[in-house]
């Protein structure tokens, strides 16, 4: 594995964990150049999964898209990157689960995934991403969105004092 700081190939495996339920391993290595320490991911390599755009347009699906639309929405936001990593690993595990046989899913679908986490995870980056994914024409649709999470969060308060 390539030393993403010096580019040597010669590395250690310091620890090894297994991922997702056996179906990936996440490797950490040392360069044994410069010492600098990474990580890399092994799976099992199957279809690619495609993702059908708005205009019917087929791409591959990209982790590292996904991983920076993510990280775009929680930006100077309170949330570790290991955090993050998971999130886009269980988002990119639902996804295949869907697109079962034929290997494909609507990009509307991926986004809802995406939102469904942030959700849970931080308001704040639910709604950056969901100004961007659903595209807000203008101001109205933003506080209106707003209100939506405000109206769910009452909701959330008043079955937990139930």
């Amino acid at each position: 594995m390539r030393c993403p700081l010096c580019n040597s190939l010669e590395d250690r495996v310091v620890e090894s964990r297994t991922l997702a339920g056996g179906d990936s391993i996440r490797r950490r290595r040392e360069c044994l150049e410069c010492g600098y320490r990474f990580t890399s991911y092994e799976r099992v390599e199957e279809k690619q999964l495609m993702v059908i755009k708005r205009s019917a347009r087929r791409e591959p699906f990209n982790r590292e898209k996904l991983e920076k639309g993510i990280q775009q929405a929680l930006r100077k936001r309170p949330v570790p990157q290991l955090k993050i990593e998971s999130i886009v690993t269980e988002i990119e595990e639902h996804a295949m689960i869907e697109a079962k046989a034929n290997h494909e899913l609507s990009s509307a679908r991926l986004g809802d995934m995406v939102l469904d986490r942030l959700y849970e995870l931080d308001r704040v980056a639910y709604i950056r991403f969901a100004s961007v994914y659903r595209n807000f024409a203008n101001v109205d649709e933003f506080i209106r969105e707003i209100k939506t999470l405000s109206i769910a969060k009452g909701s959330q308060a008043e079955s937990s004092n139930s």
